[in-house]
């Protein structure tokens, strides 16, 4: 994947430049299963440009799983002032979040911890098909409670 360097992301016009909003995403292994994006400075959003950058790091991500043996793999990109956390399930199944520099890694830890914890329930559920778009509102609303508790 090719993204812009740090200069270009400094060059952009102000109403580009992404808001510090906390975006999550899952990755199966051929698309997104779910996304989530928490605003943090305003209401406003790049996400366009935030889902640019973390679709750009699983390239890295994909790196990073040879390299570490565990499941959490601390950051794995940045982008200006923003980071890419990624985490990998035990069937490559991938969680991506794109966050400020400030968030506390022992809090990205847990909270991706819980939200395989909400995965490892959904994908049990008999009504559920692996790897394809999680639009469980219950799903939803339990990741957002989640964020909330860790992110905020």
């Amino acid at each position: 994947h090719r993204r812009p360097n740090d200069e270009a992301f400094a060059q952009l016009p102000h109403r580009l430049i992404p808001v510090l909003a906390t975006m999550f995403l899952i990755v199966g292994r051929s698309e997104p299963l779910y996304e989530l994006e928490i605003p943090t400075v305003s209401t406003a959003s790049a996400g366009s440009l935030d889902q640019f950058v973390l679709h750009s790091a699983l390239d890295l991500v994909e790196t990073a799983m040879q390299q570490h043996t565990g499941l959490f793999l601390r950051t794995v990109d940045s982008f200006g002032d923003l980071l890419v956390s990624a985490y990998v399930t035990p069937t490559h199944v991938k969680f991506l979040l794109l966050h400020e520099r400030s968030r506390s890694e022992d809090a990205i830890r847990s909270f991706f911890g819980d939200v395989q914890e909400l995965y490892v329930k959904l994908a049990m559920n008999p009504f559920c098909v692996y790897d394809t778009p999680i639009v469980s509102k219950g799903f939803d609303d339990r990741v957002r409670l989640l964020a909330s508790k860790y992110l905020a």
